[in-house]
């Protein structure tokens, strides 16, 4: 008896104390940083981001529905504010997930670094704070499942690589 009370007890201050462990900081949790292979990293926070030159585009996605306004940054205009050259992209989520992006991919009209869907932040639980987006709409050849693999949401880091 006094030892399930005894385990419930510890059970119960887990479960209290594991959420207050697992939440990042919001000024943690908003940061982008940016680097070069070997280079010294450059953070963005969100007011970063937003005085940077703001790019939108209305699209469709496979992960939402209808046609969504997405605000954000040119990824052509965060790789050239920082100063940062290679060949390849590597976008890590939150989680660990990453993906490979050609830097050809960062043009003019192409994929944004994403904060807001239809005037709203992105959800840091959902696909925020920041998510690759492609204007989908805009060329058929960003419909091509290539882009959308390399759309990562809840974008924490960009290594550029050769």
């Amino acid at each position: 008896m006094i030892r399930s009370h005894l385990l419930t007890a510890l059970c119960l201050s887990l479960a209290l104390a594991t959420p207050g462990l697992a939440q990042e900081t919001p000024e943690v949790a908003d940061e982008l940083v940016l680097q070069a292979e070997g280079g010294e990293p450059a953070t963005f926070d969100l007011e970063a981001l937003k005085a940077m030159p703001v790019t939108e585009f209305e699209t469709s996605t496979v992960w939402t529905d209808g046609v969504i306004r997405f605000t954000g940054v040119a990824l052509a205009d965060l790789l050239e504010d920082a100063d940062a050259e290679g060949t390849v992209i590597r976008a890590m989520a939150r989680d660990g997930y990453a993906v490979e992006i050609p830097v050809t991919d960062a043009v003019p009209g192409g994929p944004i670094v994403a904060y807001q869907m239809d005037g709203e932040p992105l959800d840091i639980d959902m696909m925020g704070p920041y998510w690759i987006i492609y204007p989908y709409d805009s060329d058929e050849a960003y419909k091509a499942k290539e882009f959308e693999d390399r759309s990562i949401w809840q974008l924490k880091s960009l290594t550029l690589t050769d």
